[in-house]
């Protein structure tokens, strides 16, 4: 997470000098989600065949390798040559990443399936960690030592944990299911869930190209600060996460509360975070982290029950319990996460060029607003189904008890 995340608070300002605009910038953002669905649903689908161990293992390898490639990047000319060059090697670490992040949800629900949400958002305390620290990290380095040195190092740690890996990590055997990804999508419980994956993805990838450059234009803060401001969001998604996931575990009736109302509160935070023009407030760095810190909660109110709904869902429609079905839906989690991401820095780098910063977030949070809503009229349809056939089927055996009655009275 961190070899993702450093990219946030100098990347932007390189580009410029590289003559790459906004919008390019967000496309270079936004491309690596785009290989990375496409790699997730071949992941995913292949898991069984590939092998779960291996697969997180060459991720990780590949990843460690084109880290440090992309610390090169300052030696190549500028212009379209330079443009080329971001693309390609976000694209190879987007399918690097696709396999180990799929392998290792996959990997983790087979070792827990007990406590899914539990120990997937005890895995959201280093993810975020990854988070807070790539940007200050990435930060200094790249003020004290230049471009190069924070993917190089970065880079070099990724390397160095996989004998870790390859000597902890278990195999798993499993045969593959017959089931495919358009079955799993074409339940609509898990088509609403993917939508709401999809707009918080795309709410975290919106600030990559723009959160910097309104901070740096707005408070004049330098390179190595303007990472600290990601600390907010970061450090409160990574502390809340594990709660969330603990509560999802111990009282699943929760889930769906979390699903709605996590939606809708990072859509007040994006409405907030310029703010938006027409509540006339005065944009403060204060107000700003506080925002952000607040929307880490909620981010991690709705994302931590997503993987646990999808998988009780699949299951009671007839889904084998097994490593392959993991795999899908592992496989689908990131998919959906990687087109939220691609749309998030494109279009925010496209719509802070085109009417600034303050109304293109509150257009990102309008996103978390209709997903929550959904998600939440679905609930409601839900419970009155249920509602309904349980009253049916007291009714039906009411009406078999009445019939067999007269029976019974007879000698």
């Amino acid at each position: 997470m961190m070899c993702y995340s450093i990219l946030g608070p100098f990347f932007p300002k390189e580009a410029e000098k590289k003559g790459v605009s906004n919008t390019v910038t967000g496309m270079i953002f936004g491309c690596y989600a785009l290989f990375d669905l496409l790699a997730s649903l071949v992941f995913g689908k292949y898991l069984v065949q590939i092998g779960a161990k291996f697969m997180f293992v060459a991720g990780m390898f590949v990843s460690g390798g084109v880290t440090i490639l992309f610390g090169v990047l300052d030696q190549v000319p500028k212009g379209p040559v330079f443009i080329a060059m971001c693309f390609l090697v976000r694209m190879a670490d987007a399918v690097s990443f696709a396999a180990a992040i799929t392998a290792s949800f996959s990997i983790l629900a087979k070792a827990f399936p007990n406590s899914v949400a539990t120990v997937l958002g005890s895995l959201e305390i280093f993810s975020g960690l990854g988070l807070v620290l790539g940007p200050p990290l990435g930060g200094f380095l790249y003020q004290s030592f230049g471009y190069e040195v924070p993917f190089i190092f970065l880079g070099c740690i990724v390397l160095l944990m996989i004998p870790l890996n390859m000597y902890i990590l278990p195999n798993y055997d499993s045969d593959p299911g017959e089931h495919s990804f358009w079955k799993l999508i074409a339940l609509p419980k898990v088509a609403l869930i993917a939508f709401v994956i999809n707009s918080l993805s795309s709410c975290f990838g919106f600030l990559d190209p723009t959160l910097s450059l309104f901070v740096l234009e707005k408070f004049n803060l330098p390179a190595g600060y303007v990472g600290l401001v990601f600390l907010g969001l970061a450090s409160s998604y990574a502390i809340s996460s594990p709660l969330f996931g603990l509560l999802s575990d111990k009282m699943p009736h929760l889930r769906k509360w979390f699903l709605v109302w996590g939606n809708i509160i990072t859509a007040g935070c994006y409405m907030l975070l310029g703010p938006i023009p027409v509540l006339h407030i005065k944009s403060q760095l204060w107000l700003l982290v506080l925002i952000l810190v607040l929307n880490g909660i909620s981010a991690g109110m709705s994302i931590i029950p997503t993987i646990p709904e999808i998988l009780s869902c699949a299951y009671e429609n007839g889904f084998e319990e097994g490593l392959s079905t993991l795999g899908l839906v592992s496989g689908l989690f990131s998919a959906m996460w990687s087109v939220g991401a691609f749309l998030g820095p494109t279009l925010g780098g496209f719509l802070y060029e085109k009417i600034g910063f303050e109304w293109a977030a509150a257009v990102q949070g309008l996103w978390a607003m209709t997903s929550g809503v959904t998600m939440g009229l679905f609930y409601l349809w839900e419970h009155s189904q249920r509602r309904r056939s349980k009253l049916e089927n007291i009714l039906g055996t009411e009406e078999e008890r009445t019939a067999l009655l007269p029976d019974e009275i007879q000698p």
